[in-house]
């Protein structure tokens, strides 16, 4: 069993920046595969991010590379999502979602995942 809590939204004006955190309980952290996804008002959860359990491997989606960076420390059950010049779209919930993987791939569809955070809100201000 795996909880994971996320942290690190608010407000934020565009082209600003944000890091997510997001803490995962349990010993076996280090072989979840990790993602990022969000859902805006009326609008379906969409994928944003994922990682393998080692870091190595990421993917990111279209609407946001180059602006969002996935990343790990596995020391501090912790994933992180950096998120550079935000924009007023960008507003959403952003969950983070775990899988267990010790082989080493990720999912970038949320139904793969089998545990999943509360959310936090990230609001972007035009």
């Amino acid at each position: 069993q795996v909880q994971l809590v996320e942290s690190g939204g608010g407000l934020v004006q565009a082209g600003g920046s944000l890091r997510l955190s997001c803490a995962a309980s349990g010993r076996t952290f280090s072989s979840y595969a990790m993602g990022w996804f969000r859902q805006a008002p009326g609008k379906e959860r969409e994928f944003v991010a994922a990682i393998n359990w080692s870091g190595g491997s990421t993917a990111h989606a279209d609407s946001v590379e180059g602006r969002f960076t996935v990343s790990r420390d596995n020391a501090k059950n912790t994933v992180y999502l950096q998120m550079n010049s935000l924009k007023p779209e960008d507003t959403a919930v952003y969950y983070c979602a775990a899988r267990e993987s010790p082989g080493g791939s990720y999912y970038t569809l949320g139904r793969r995942y089998d545990y999943w955070g509360q959310g936090t809100q990230v609001t972007v201000s035009s």
